[in-house]
């Protein structure tokens, strides 16, 4: 799944995030993926859904280093996976330093990453989540490029170790990012849906919890080509009356190809 969680904002009124915080969990948990990359979540927020998702835990920091500002956090199933090595990138010209602007970005960009190891058959795989600049095209694109190359070199350093890539893009369908993620082999899990009306589908996945289906997406779920995608949805849903987040909850199943 991969699920932007729109921060805590007070001028979201019934929306703000203290008000809809147990309806996010309950959409997160309806699904019970294995692995949820979110987007948007400061320390606080990550706490209050975690106390919620008993079955859950996460990891990842904060976009300015440690737990300050928001995560790019990466929810896993404890009684299914071992958490093996994790870590987290900047998108900029210093990925080593979180917090650094790069490419006229107005916030800093970053990546988080994690390595599992299945607690039922022990196969490996990893997970790689994110949040790309809303504005600027070239921090899309050379962010996007950075972690192709640190996705790519995790894999080769594992033995060709399958990943999965989650986030918010902020791009649509037919931008340049998307393309070149496609252009490269990597799965693109609306791939699987069939064609028809570019905006319905797959339809929209940012709402601004007005709801609605028209429109493209800019939330995705991309995977290495050694993995096969069976199944997508966008989830919109109401939970608990309400809208979870101002963007769909986005779930894809995956299955590796032998």
């Amino acid at each position: 799944m991969t699920f932007n969680l729109r921060v805590m904002v007070e001028s979201d009124g019934e929306n703000a995030w203290n008000k809809r915080y147990p309806a996010a969990a309950r959409a997160m948990e309806e699904h019970g993926a294995d692995f949820i990359g979110t987007q948007e979540a400061r320390l606080f927020m990550l706490e209050e859904l975690a106390a919620l998702l008993p079955g859950y835990a996460w990891m990842g920091q904060g976009r300015r280093g440690g737990h300050e500002d928001e995560h790019c956090a990466i929810f896993y199933r404890t009684d299914r996976w071992e958490l093996l090595e994790s870590g987290d990138f900047g998108l900029s010209e210093s990925p080593d330093q979180l917090g650094i602007l790069s490419w006229k970005t107005d916030y800093p960009r970053m990546c988080t990453w994690a390595k599992f190891r299945s607690l039922q058959d022990g196969t490996e795989t990893a997970v790689f989540n994110t949040h790309l600049d809303h504005i600027s095209e070239e921090a899309q694109v050379k962010g996007m490029e950075l972690i192709r190359e640190r996705m790519e070199e995790l894999s080769r350093s594992s033995a060709g170790l399958p990943f999965v890539l989650t986030g918010d893009f902020n791009v649509e369908p037919d931008n340049i990012v998307i393309r070149g993620l496609e252009a490269a082999g990597y799965r693109n899990a609306y791939s699987i849906l069939p064609a028809g009306d570019t905006d319905q589908v797959p339809g929209m996945t940012f709402h601004d919890f007005q709801g609605g289906e028209r429109g493209r997406p800019i939330d995705y779920i991309f995977s290495s080509p050694d993995l096969t995608v069976e199944a997508v949805q966008v989830d919109r849903s109401y939970y608990d009356g309400r809208y979870p987040s101002d963007h769909y909850p986005v779930c894809a199943q995956l299955k590796t190809i032998r």
